[in-house]
């Protein structure tokens, strides 16, 4: 009868120690996804402001993953280039010549912008380059502080 009531305690703790690593993970996860837009905000270029207000990430705490990204395609033009300088070569030749936003006055020499396109920027890859030492020393303190770990 003591041996199954040891068994009871072991399991109770298991199941403690269990929902105290998913508390942690998850933790982990919104501040390293938080660490992860702060930093791909910064690496953005700034023209009106609104690519780098539109970073912002997700933790599906099920699937213990967290999904940073931006729903602006100005994002993934900053991240992968345009035109001749997209990134491996895959982008539009020759360059092209659209109208300003910015201007509209007839006649203004600035009313329509050639280009060859955009160089890409990488700022969630560099954010991510930038932040991987402070988030794996983060999970590494978090589950130290469990009792797991490096010793």
């Amino acid at each position: 009868m003591a041996i199954k009531g040891c068994g009871i305690i072991a399991s109770n703790k298991i199941i403690k120690f269990a929902e105290n690593m998913n508390d942690i993970v998850d933790q982990w996860l919104e501040e390293s996804a938080g660490e992860l837009v702060a930093r791909t905000a910064a690496n953005s270029r700034v023209d009106t402001g609104q690519t780098k207000g539109s970073y912002d990430y997700a933790v599906d705490k099920d699937e213990k993953q967290a999904i940073v990204g931006s729903n602006l395609e100005n994002a993934i033009w900053e991240e992968f280039g345009t035109g001749e300088y997209a990134l491996e070569g895959k982008g539009r030749k020759g360059g092209w010549t659209y109208k300003n936003p910015k201007y509209g006055i007839h006649g203004d020499m600035r009313e329509f912008i050639h280009t060859y396109g955009k160089t890409p920027n990488r700022p969630m890859v560099r954010a991510f380059n930038d932040a991987e030492d402070k988030i794996v020393k983060r999970i590494r303190s978090l589950l130290k502080d469990l009792g797991v770990g490096d010793e």
